[in-house]
């Protein structure tokens, strides 16, 4: 009777109520990651009491969804009182109370919940912000190279291959100059969109620097890379970048590396490999796919300079 009463209440608060019977089922439906924020719960209830509902809910990692908890007792003691907040509890409202001191106490925690809300959302964004480029909305340098360092240690650790490729637009200076910077970029929106959509799930693109994409490719041996890579940059070629008023087709220059999970080669030589093959893929033409030849594998720290020295003539 008493909890059909309170339900009614909080339905004409515009509350959405879900009634049990015992604290086993809430504590079921509360640890589940969408189950309701405010739970207002009797101390004493059957199989599981309310206090102990609270201690596992603040148990629970701190990734959780929180769960703004009210308990309703006639325990009116000091002693329970400071039970209650150290089992986890919120609130704690003494019965009997007037029906408004309990809806004034459900608005204050809903406005809790809505705050905590605000600055999960604000810390996300703050965190996307950190690891992605603004422009192109792939991830930017730094995390793309932490990406890179983590799958290099995995594929040390168990053994299998890893293959990045570095992806160049082709004369793209000659877009900004002719068709504008603001071309520019949405050319440079559309090839990360399109790199994107190219690749498996657990692969990584980010923007790695001015018209410079890196891909990171787990479990793909200099082979499967090549074919893959191959697809990316046909379907990067097979459609012009359309803006209001203008369009121009587009293509791309790549160079693919392998580590084949000895752990000999560390980041930076691994990528210095697929940059000595994509000055190959400018050399060579353009529009094209290199993988890093056995010169550029053994001899990666040499080649670095020459590398750098030409990257100019690459565009």
């Amino acid at each position: 009777m008493y909890q059909r009463l309170i339900s009614v209440h909080l339905r004409q608060w515009g509350f959405e109520v879900t009634s049990l019977t015992d604290g086993l089922q809430a504590w079921d439906l509360l640890k589940q990651a969408h189950s309701p924020k405010l739970a207002l719960m009797d101390w004493v209830i059957p199989k599981m009491d309310g206090t102990e509902v609270c201690r596992k809910l603040r148990e629970r990692g701190a990734c959780e969804s929180y769960v703004y908890t009210i308990l309703l007792t006639a325990k009116d003691a000091q002693g329970d009182l400071l039970k209650a907040m150290e089992a986890g509890a919120d609130d704690y409202l003494v019965k009997p109370f007037d029906e408004l001191e309990l809806k004034a106490r459900l608005m204050v925690g809903r406005r809790i919940l809505d705050l905590q809300d605000e600055l999960i959302s604000a810390r996300e964004t703050m965190r996307y912000s950190a690891t992605h480029d603004s422009l192109t909305g792939v991830m930017n340098r730094r995390e793309v190279n932490e990406v890179l360092r983590r799958e290099l240690a995995r594929s040390k650790r168990e053994g299998v291959p890893l293959a990045i490729a570095l992806v160049d637009l082709d004369r793209f200076k000659s877009i900004n100059d002719e068709l504008g910077h603001a071309f520019g970029d949405q050319a440079l929106r559309e090839v990360a969109e399109r790199l994107r959509s190219g690749l498996r799930v657990y692969d990584s693109v980010g923007r790695y620097g001015g018209e410079e994409f890196l891909l990171v490719l787990p479990g793909c041996d200099l082979s499967s890379a090549l074919a893959r890579a191959e697809q990316i940059r046909a379907a990067i070629a097979a459609t012009p970048v359309r803006t209001v008023s203008k369009h121009r087709s587009v293509t791309v220059s790549m160079g693919v590396a392998v580590s084949e999970g000895s752990g000999e080669l560390e980041a930076e030589r691994l990528l210095n490999q697929a940059d000595v093959a994509l000055y190959d893929a400018k050399r060579n033409g353009r529009d094209r796919v290199e993988p890093a030849s056995p010169i550029a594998a053994g001899f990666a720290a040499d080649t670095q300079v020459l590398a750098t020295n030409q990257r100019p003539g690459r565009r």
